[in-house]
């Protein structure tokens, strides 16, 4: 398939580049074999079923945008306790070997270069996460156009986030409330949180129109064996957000002829287009997407790809809000 098969129209004025007042405000579109629903995410619970279990990605989003030596760096993807791939906007003015200096006189020494990846830096310090704290900032997407606020500390994170990790916040479970997380026990399903460290791989542009030439970046994630079985005696996975959806698929495995998630803990590059047999998962709830993405392109192989789009051409009309900060969609997987 093309990249020009994934583009339509978005009005600027629908992309959120604040949060509600409220989590738990956000509307919902419900998607089911190509029908819609205009619901708002409370309603989530009456889509549930007993003995269905619902996963979440907890990873925790670090202040990973900073400057060094006049260079702004966002990092995405950790290669040890000290050592980080960044992008940096002058990446042409860097070279391999130099050292930068962060507002707090920590030193970061060019390790290597990649068009790609951007920088390998490595951090002449104790705790790469302590340096951060105190001169980093929430690494909100470019299309917000604005910088990190205060509430942007809170309300960029999920309430349940827990390991530091992530680069870019699991957006679909920025509706949730504790309030709203007991509630969904209360109907009989069950809550597991696994982790996916979101890096550029989830939202780097596809820059070939033939799709089947992007190259994702790897992220890790981990599912406990523990929690691996309880998803896997679920009657369905509901999974929030396309971070815990890429962790799932990555984890699904055939064993003797039926499908099983394995527990796993490692990196994964996983690329979902249509055409994809999904294993794992059978409901999804995730975020509007940006054209061309590849997230757009996972949720018209989870839905249908005319199904999102009119799914989409109907938000835009309702005048949903879309993106990170943005309302969010109810998927069930197509012919389900």
């Amino acid at each position: 398939m093309k990249l020009s098969d994934f583009d339509f129209d978005l009005p600027n004025e629908l992309i959120a580049s604040h949060p509600l007042a409220r989590r738990d405000a956000s509307r919902m579109l419900v998607v089911h074999n190509g029908a819609t629903q205009d619901k708002h995410i409370r309603d989530f619970l009456d889509y549930l079923q007993p003995g269905d279990v619902v996963v979440f990605n907890n990873s925790r989003v670090i202040p990973a945008r900073f400057m060094a030596s006049g260079h702004e760096i966002t990092l995405h993807t950790s290669v040890n306790n000290h050592d980080w791939w960044g992008l940096c906007k002058k990446f042409n003015k860097i070279n391999i070997g130099d050292v930068l200096t962060t507002d707090d006189g920590t030193r970061l020494i060019v390790l290597d270069k990649d068009d790609d990846s951007g920088l390998l830096l490595h951090f002449d310090c104790d705790n790469v996460f302590d340096v951060l704290s105190r001169v980093g900032k929430m690494p909100l997407p470019p299309y917000m156009k604005r910088e990190e606020e205060i509430a942007d500390r809170d309300r960029y994170q999920t309430v349940y986030a827990d390991p530091l990790g992530s680069m870019a916040a699991p957006t679909a479970g920025l509706h949730f409330t504790d309030d709203l997380l007991r509630a969904i026990e209360s109907r009989g399903a069950k809550i597991v949180k696994i982790t996916l460290h979101v890096g550029a791989g989830t939202w780097m542009p596809v820059k070939t129109e033939n799709i089947s030439e992007h190259k994702m970046h790897s992220e890790w994630c981990c599912i406990t064996p523990e929690q691996a079985d309880i998803i896997n005696n679920a009657k369905r996975v509901i999974a929030v957000g396309t971070t815990s959806l890429r962790a799932l698929e990555s984890a699904h495995r055939l064993v003797d002829g039926v499908g099983r998630v394995a527990p796993i803990c490692q990196n994964t590059d996983i690329f979902i287009t249509p055409g994809y047999e999904f294993g794992a998962v059978d409901v999804l709830l995730t975020n509007f997407h940006l054209p061309k993405s590849t997230l757009f392109m996972l949720v018209s192989a989870f839905a249908g790809l005319d199904e999102m789009k009119t799914a989409y051409a109907h938000a835009v009309a309702e005048k949903y809000r879309f993106f990170s900060y943005g309302d969010c969609c109810l998927l069930f997987r197509k012919g389900e």
